[in-house]
């Protein structure tokens, strides 16, 4: 009997309309936003591992990338430290990605990676700033620096014993 009305209450449970909207009825009245549909877009594989795609959507945003294996030389080096070169296979990719935020900004961005790492080029991306620094100059005195006094010492003379052969003359 208990089973039967723990089951009982399950299924009312489970019968009883959520209180949860799903997006679509959330967003049914005051849905602000166009709906953005693909207008074009291709992409093309070659055997060779080179290739490219792009799409461009109804909001005007665009994307294209394209790649191609390439041979890159590298320099390896063993727990030893001895270098050793090799040739390796890697992708290299150039692209370009065209959007317009929600306030009206219109952003580009262009990239390429390859051996020389990434390096992505936007008018929108944050510029390090130049510090132009001067070297630090020792400070000029006009002052002459006091120069130890010179002392100058007699020294004292020892006696030096000059033999004489007794009749008065000194022996060399």
């Amino acid at each position: 009997m208990k089973l039967f009305i723990i089951a009982a209450i399950l299924a009312v449970a489970a019968a009883a309309p959520s209180g949860y909207k799903t997006e679509e009825k959330k967003y049914e009245k005051d849905y602000k936003y166009p709906e953005i549909t693909v207008t074009g877009q291709s992409d093309e594989r070659n055997v060779d591992g080179s290739g490219k795609w792009n799409y461009a959507q109804s909001d005007y945003t665009t994307r294209e990338e394209a790649q191609e294996q390439k041979k890159f030389i590298v320099t390896k080096v063993d727990d030893y430290g001895k270098e050793t070169k090799e040739e390796v296979y890697g992708n290299t990719n150039k692209g370009s990605s065209y959007w317009v935020s929600p306030e009206g900004e219109k952003f580009t961005l262009t990239w390429a990676a390859d051996d020389a790492g990434f390096q992505p080029a936007g008018a929108h991306l944050p510029v390090a700033p130049v510090h132009v620094y001067e070297l630090p100059v020792a400070p000029v005195h006009e002052y002459e620096l006091p120069v130890a006094p010179v002392h100058e010492y007699e020294l004292p003379v020892a006696p030096v014993h000059i033999p004489f052969n007794g009749k008065g003359y000194k022996i060399y």
